[in-house]
């Protein structure tokens, strides 16, 4: 006589964490009442990373579309801010949202062009549209050419009242923005669009041979990524109330240190870009007075987790123990196993 069987997604592990989550949650949100600015300001940038981290791993780690150039749409969303703001008249919280629309319309044409193009050739496509969008914007005189600008006093006043009301606004935001992020990309996995992009991350070949129209999941997951990474450039920006070509469009900051916290967190999995993020501010919080030595110490902690743990920390640990915080393959359950099952 066969046995109970029971498909599920959920596990203790899961459970307990989602617990231990809102708790931590409920305390971030309240960081305004017992955090001090510098605090505030460090975990509003780390919030941010984390959304970056979150969507570059959506596009690199399940569409396959490894992206050298997501400053582009870093400083669109920075610049479109400011745009926005100072010529359209828009309140900055609208701005925000027009920058992610305005992100979003600018990746179909960009995708149009560099998705002629396949593995290396698409890395470099993408680092080649960022670098047109730096050397337009460095044109730009009414927003500062070469050397940037500066939000107008009155824009930054019309966000709240009071400098303690602005930043605790910029922190809610910060921090918005990043669990929405992960939300979307959590439900997004979840549905049947998530389902063929996992297919995609396994094999495309066989997932194209089961009717998955590789290209278009591709060019939608482009796009709507391109468009929330818009968003997270114009609140990095409202942060920072200053933008420039440079700033804006840094392969540094925005891409190579993104990518850093996706490869040692674990690419293809949504704790990872978590894990990733916790990393590295600790490591740049612990070791960024040493200047050049401390780029040298990231780039071997890289070299070391990847020849250790090729799947990064938490794609090491979830191999090992057997963990998944954010329940996306089905379990299925017997009376003495559980496994997972094929494909999940």
């Amino acid at each position: 006589m066969s046995q109970p069987v029971t498909i599920t997604r959920g596990t203790s592990a899961a459970r307990m964490a989602g617990v231990a989550a809102l708790i931590i949650v409920l305390a971030l949100v309240a960081a305004p009442y017992w955090a001090g600015r510098a605090d505030m300001r460090l975990l509003g940038e780390i919030y941010l990373y984390l959304a970056l981290a979150t969507l570059w791993n959506l596009l690199a780690g399940y569409a396959g579309l490894v992206s050298v150039g997501q400053q582009a749409f870093v400083g669109f969303g920075g610049y479109m801010l400011f745009a926005l703001t100072i010529f359209g008249g828009l309140h900055p919280l609208l701005a925000i949202a027009g920058a992610g629309v305005l992100g979003a319309l600018i990746s179909v044409p960009v995708a149009g062009l560099i998705f002629r193009l396949r593995g290396a050739y698409f890395a470099i496509g993408t680092w080649v549209m960022a670098e047109v969008f730096r050397l337009s914007f460095a044109q730009v005189s009414a927003l500062g050419g070469g050397s940037g600008t500066s939000l107008p006093t009155d824009i930054v006043r019309s966000m709240a009242d009071g400098r303690s009301a602005r930043e605790a606004l910029s922190y809610w935001l910060a921090l918005g923005a990043a669990l929405a992020v992960m939300a979307a990309v959590y439900f997004l996995l979840r549905s049947r669009r998530g389902l063929a992009l996992t297919a995609i991350r396994d094999n495309e070949l066989a997932a194209s041979s089961l009717g998955i129209d590789i290209w278009r999941t591709k060019f939608c997951v482009y796009v709507v990524t391109s468009g929330l990474t818009a968003v997270i450039g114009a609140l990095l920006f409202l942060q920072k109330l200053r933008i420039s070509p440079d700033a804006a469009f840094s392969v540094n900051d925005w891409t190579a240190f993104v990518i850093f916290i996706v490869v040692i967190g674990g690419i293809g999995t949504l704790e990872g870009p978590i894990i990733g993020t916790i990393v590295f501010f600790l490591l740049r919080e612990t070791l960024a007075d040493l200047g050049t030595v401390y780029l040298m110490i990231l780039g071997l902690v890289a070299i070391v987790i990847m020849l250790r743990a090729p799947k990064g920390i938490w794609g090491f640990l979830a191999e090992r123990y057997g963990l998944e915080l954010f329940p996306l393959s089905y379990r299925v359950r017997h009376s003495k196993t559980d496994k997972k099952r094929p494909g999940g």
